[in-house]
């Protein structure tokens, strides 16, 4: 099969024949039938999170099972699957806890080789996955079994971006109706976040980007107002907006430590701030201690969106095939294996939310 294959930092990826790994007692063989591309993997590209070379990278797809070790128990032959990124075993501490986003066995399947390359050495899957790729062999806790008849382009999207948006804004902050929401940063998750906040039916959601056209989609998808950080008085204006307080809300959607630190400008007294953007692995953040005391103000890490796959994620594919959730608005470009390092080109570039690869 063909895959692209992460060879070292700074460098495109490599796009080859690779030999998939026979499924093991838990292990699933999927069909991809589309990947998003994600921040997270520019991020191993460019160095911001660190991972060992050699690897098929891409996290967030949707595909079908064409075979399954003798042990699995999740999904069937012919089954339409999304990725989960973490995935959900259902045993450990924090799954028999509603906590899966923090699933005890994500540290194991980041190491299980997935791959062979041409000169034979073994290659693993980005987060235990590596969906840049015609087929994967993955464990089974890796999946989540879905029913829809929505394309897996629209898909693809649940096994990262807006499962993490939409939950974050549902399950990790508990939005009600009637509240105030910052969102910063209108890539693939802030989007998200943005359609998470009008399903909750937020009064106000504050849309924050240096990107033109990602405002404009962000206005057309849910949000209030939309304020460009390079020339608009952000602060200014959604005191403005909120009586003065500051939202109940804000939402980081950048990954960058600045980004954190000004969502708690924008925050009301009580308020809370969403961390839902992945930092470079050696990102500090530095909060005054007292003012955020005094203020009652809380920082959540947001994992996930806090999510449990195999409770939301159809939950989700429901209020899309309703209209209430509109996933074909997220995918900006439609590009096959071979653009692979054009679409990241892309993405560092702000030039799209998504593309996936079909």
């Amino acid at each position: 099969m063909r895959g692209a294959v992460f060879v070292g930092v700074d460098r495109d990826l490599e796009l080859t024949d690779v030999e998939p790994v026979r499924p093991g007692p838990s292990d699933v063989v999927v069909s991809v039938g589309a990947t998003g591309v994600c921040h997270s993997d520019l991020s191993v590209v460019n160095g911001a999170r660190p991972f060992p070379a050699p690897a098929l990278l891409g996290h967030e797809a949707a595909g079908t099972v064409v075979e399954v070790g003798a042990d699995v128990r999740l999904v069937r032959v012919g089954d339409r699957v999304v990725t989960s990124f973490i995935p959900a075993c259902g045993r450990c501490f924090w799954c028999l806890r509603g906590q899966s986003n923090l699933c005890q066995l994500a540290a194991d399947v980041v190491t299980v080789p997935r791959a062979t390359l041409p000169d034979g050495r073994a290659a693993t899957g980005f987060l235990g996955l590596g969906t840049f790729a015609e087929q994967m062999t993955v464990h089974e806790a890796s999946l989540v079994p879905v029913r829809s008849d929505l394309p897996d382009e629209q898909l693809a999207l649940l096994g990262c971006g807006v499962t993490t948006g939409v939950c974050a804004v549902l399950r990790s902050a508990r939005v009600e109706a009637g509240d105030t929401v910052a969102v910063l940063g209108c890539g693939g998750v802030g989007q998200a976040v943005v359609q998470g906040a009008r399903l909750a039916g937020a009064a106000r959601v504050v849309a924050v980007d240096p990107v033109g056209w990602k405002r404009e989609v962000a206005l057309s998808l849910g949000a209030t107002d939309a304020l460009d950080p390079t020339t608009d008085d952000v602060r200014g204006a959604v005191l403005a907006a909120t009586g003065g307080r500051g939202v109940d809300h804000a939402f980081e959607a950048a990954g960058l430590p600045a980004v954190t630190q000004q969502a708690l400008t924008l925050t009301r007294r009580g308020g809370a701030v969403i961390m839902l953007g992945m930092p470079a692995f050696d990102a500090t953040l530095q909060i005054p201690a007292l003012p955020l005391f005094a203020e009652g103000k809380r920082v959540v890490a947001g994992k996930f969106g806090d999510a449990q796959v195999r409770r939301d994620v159809q939950r989700l594919i429901d209020l899309a095939e309703t209209g209430r959730l509109d996933l074909a608005a997220l995918v900006t470009r439609r590009v096959g294996l071979a653009d692979v390092n054009e679409a990241l080109r892309a993405m560092a570039g702000g030039e799209v939310i998504r593309s996936v690869i079909v």
